[in-house]
Formats: C-alpha cells, structure tokens, sequence
C-alpha cells in the first residue's frame, strides 16, 4: 500500500499508526453520556491501542475492541505502539499550527495522553484478548452478526486516512460498521491529515441516504485537529 499525503503542510506519516486515546478523550469527541450506555454492548473498530475497553470494562460496561493487529502478542504491541508514538511525536513538531492546543497544552503533555492510553491498554491486553474483548478485524469485514453491539465507535482512522483508502473502502466499511449496530454508529474526526474535511462526504451522506440509512453530522465539544469539532453519527 502506498501513503501519498496531499502537496500541502499536512503531517508526513509513512504508515498507519499505532496510536491510541483515553476513554475521557472518546468521551469529548464523541459527545458520549456514558450514563445512557451502562447496560449496552459497545465495539470500538479500529480501537488501536485505545485505553477505552480496558476503562469500560473496569465500570462494568460491556465492550470489545476491533483491530488489524490484534492477532499480534503484547511484547510486539508494546514495540509498535511506542515506536508509532515516537514517529507521531517528531512529525507533529513541523505541523503544530494544524492543531488547536487548549486542550492538551503542548506536545509534551499530548504525549502523555498517548502513552496513558498505550499502558493502559496492554495491561489489560493479554487477559481481554482471551476474554474476548481485543479481536482481531480486518476492514471492511467485521466478524460480528448483524446488530450485536448497540453502540460502535470508530475514531481516527476513516477519515483521517483519505489519502490512503478509496470511496470504496470507505462505504464499505461503513456499511459494515452499520450492519453490527442495533443503535447508533459514530465516526471522529472527519478531517484528514491535510485537515481538510473528507472530500467526498456529501457523496457519503447523500449515499447512505438511498441506502436508507439515517445520517447526520453533529456538533462535538472537541476540537484537536483544527476544524474537527463534528463527527458523523448513523442510527436506527
């Protein structure tokens, strides 16, 4: 596969990245009332290291996470993920002016919400992975029947990899993510790494509006990647 970022100042990443959030940061730029989900089954695809499964799991909320390299052990996990980390980091310094920064402040703390989240998740890896919460998905397929999980929450990877994945990968991974839902789909950011928003998003919508799907973009209390302060939400 070839990563060919958009002639502009957008960040230079050389692969998918390894990365991942914090339930509190999910919680932010998906708008989530956790309160609303306590008895609902939740998949997060594609998770990467998310910390947002082991968080869950902790409060008692039933959830699984999705990813291409969770056929992989957690030595090598913990390789990729800090190496991922470190890449991110150096090419983030050239494209700081992308980003809004009350948040996280600078690059130092951002870096600590990363490697929260990586710690996070592989210490709960090897025990969900064979409790069934870390399983491996490779896009657009999903292992899952129809409607098994009320709640999917997918995050930093659609979008933001345009420039990697065509029209088709995208709907028919959104597709997919529709089809195991029984509620509601949300997808953050819709921005890629140029930070401009998806280019065919109108086609998107306009799409799933013939395939009947109810679609609607929706305001966040986020905004990390400039302009990135809305998410797409599906529902039934």
């Amino acid at each position: 596969m070839n990563f060919v970022n958009r002639p502009n100042d957008s960040i230079q990443l050389d692969r998918v990245v390894f990365l991942g959030r914090t339930l509190s940061e999910y919680v932010k730029f998906f708008d989530l009332d956790l309160s609303q989900w306590q008895k609902a089954k939740i998949l997060d695809c594609p998770a990467g290291a998310a910390a947002v499964v082991a968080e869950l799991h902790q409060m008692g909320i039933d959830a699984v996470a999705g990813d291409l390299l969770f056929n992989l052990d957690e030595p090598t996990l913990r390789a990729k993920g800090q190496a991922d980390l470190a890449h991110v980091i150096e090419r983030l310094a050239d494209v700081t002016h992308n980003y809004n920064w009350d948040f996280y402040q600078n690059i130092a703390k951002l870096t600590e919400f990363r490697q929260t989240a990586l710690e996070k998740f592989l210490a709960d890896y090897p025990n969900g992975r064979t409790a069934g919460r870390y399983i491996q998905t490779v896009l657009p397929k999903l292992p899952f029947s129809d409607r098994s999980f009320d709640l999917v929450l997918s995050a930093h990877f659609l979008f933001l990899y345009s420039d990697c994945f065509d029209y088709a990968f995208h709907w028919q991974t959104i597709l997919e993510l529709y089809r195991v839902c029984s509620q509601e789909v949300r997808i953050y950011p819709l921005q890629g790494k140029d930070v401009q928003t998806y280019p065919f998003l109108n086609n998107l919508i306009n799409d799933l509006n013939q395939a009947e799907i109810s679609a609607e973009i929706v305001n966040v209390p986020w905004e990390f990647i400039q302009g990135s302060n809305q998410m797409l939400r599906l529902w039934r």
